[in-house]
């Protein structure tokens, strides 16, 4: 009985024991903490590989956790000042909470005034990126193209802002409607979302939303017609009251343009009861 319960639960005696002899010769070994970034390293000091990786942004070989060198990660279109609840780029955080009226203290909860005449069914938008390039690349490829290490990218570059944002009770990926997924045979947003929760230890919600209604791609749109392209595209999924209903989740997106997709699926959240809806998305269009 001792040795069953000093061992993993599911991992049979041996296959520790196997584990623990060979954990000294490759560090990071499967099964010990954070073997991902321990593996990743390991090969990384054999520069002769050829399969190390490459930077996404210039196509030189990596050192780092990221696929990403340090002159293409300084060069990112970062957002530094945004309004609160649509992420649109503001001059400055201290300037945009005295234009708000408020304590520039406060600044990270400084809004426009647009989302001050109408405030927005999100409470807290977190992008920390333009689409602009490489962004404007790099997306397309993930959600067009299949390039799910883009998309692993994109997650990791989230990470960092998602990170400090208020903690949900959960994530929640915006749904494709079946007829879309079966065509591009994976969703972008529930990509993204996968390693955000991982890393943030959080419930990731796949059974909260669905998309109850195929809809006109946003891309071919303008912004009114986005809005009625969207209305009642969203609902509560029917296997969502299987497990209480969270009060405060974050939508995860990959762009942010409009708005119109994540005030559609915000709008299904608080209608079935949700009280606090946030959203985080990798780039934002100025």
């Amino acid at each position: 009985m001792q040795d069953r319960v000093n061992h993993a639960p599911g991992i049979p005696v041996d296959a520790n024991a196997r584990r623990a002899a060979l954990s000294p010769m490759l560090p990071g070994l499967p099964g010990l903490p954070g073997w991902r970034a321990g593996l990743r390293e390991h090969l990384h000091s054999w520069p002769w590989l050829p399969w190390r990786p490459r930077c996404q942004g210039c196509g030189e070989r990596c050192h780092g956790e990221r696929d990403l060198c340090p002159a293409c990660e300084a060069a990112l279109p970062r957002i530094h000042a945004a309004c609160a609840t649509c992420g649109l780029p503001m001059p400055s955080p201290a300037m945009a909470a005295m234009a708000a009226g408020a304590d520039p203290r406060h600044a990270a909860h400084a809004r426009c005034a647009e989302c001050r005449r109408a405030p927005p069914p999100l409470d807290r938008v977190v992008v920390p990126f333009l689409y602009a390039s490489p962004l404007d690349r790099w997306v397309p490829r993930f959600k067009f193209h299949h390039d799910l290490a883009a998309g692993r990218l994109l997650s990791q570059l989230m990470l960092e802002a998602c990170a400090t944002a208020p903690r949900p009770d959960a994530l929640v990926p915006v749904p494709l409607h079946r007829a879309r997924l079966r065509r591009r045979g994976y969703d972008q947003a529930l990509e993204l979302a996968k390693p955000l929760a991982r890393a943030l230890a959080l419930p990731l919600r796949t059974d909260l939303l669905r998309r109850v209604r195929a809809t006109s791609a946003q891309s071919s749109l303008h912004a009114g017609e986005r809005h009625r392209n969207l209305q009642g595209a969203f609902a509560l999924a029917r296997r969502a009251h299987r497990h209480p209903l969270p009060t405060h989740v974050a939508l995860i997106d990959d762009v942010m343009t409009t708005g119109a997709t994540l005030h559609a699926a915000a709008h299904a959240l608080r209608a079935a009861g949700v009280a606090r809806v946030d959203a985080w998305a990798c780039a934002r269009t100025p």
